[in-house]
């Protein structure tokens, strides 16, 4: 006679993998969905992707990576533009970073002319960073924002995982 219900090995290798999967979810990796277009043309409204919450325990925050950032309970997904002590400049959609010119190798929206002396500092502010949507034209950033506290930068993120159809690593 078959016994109906779990066995108590069964329900408890059950509870360690919902545990588990709670426990990465919390502190290692979890789904983030693009909101609106400041990201485009990299990024598409309703894009789902995966956040990498460690991965800035283990490295450095670099210019031109994708971030998630946590401002006021909502998160923004915008790239790094600008380092702690950096001075940066767009100058006929060219950025400079302290006086020199960086290639930018994505794909981006027109940057009208900009300076950090536009939201009054001379240079990023230490343990803080410029951040901008690939969506120059439509995009509330650092512009706006001001420079983030690397506390308010949640993590990584470069994986979409939906639709099926856009799978896949973005630079």
């Amino acid at each position: 006679m078959k016994q109906k219900g779990f066995t108590k090995k069964e329900l408890i290798t059950y509870l360690i993998i919902i545990v588990a999967i709670i426990l990465i979810r919390i502190f290692i990796v979890t789904p983030v969905r693009v909101n609106g277009s400041s990201m485009d043309p990299t990024l598409k409204d309703g894009e789902i992707m995966i956040l990498n919450k460690i991965g800035y325990k283990v490295s450095d925050i670099k210019r031109f990576d994708i971030v998630v950032i946590d401002i006021d309970d909502e998160r923004l997904i915008k790239r790094v533009i600008g380092l702690p002590g950096d001075v940066i400049e767009y100058k006929d959609n060219v950025l400079y970073v302290n006086n020199k010119k960086i290639e930018e190798t994505f794909k981006h929206k027109k940057t009208e002319d900009f300076s950090l002396k536009d939201i009054g500092i001379e240079k990023v502010p230490d343990n803080e960073y410029f951040v901008l949507g690939d969506n120059r034209t439509n995009s509330v950033d650092s512009r706006i924002l001001g420079c983030f506290s690397k506390k308010s930068i949640l993590g990584k993120t470069s994986l979409v995982l939906f639709p099926f159809s856009k799978l896949g690593f973005k630079k």
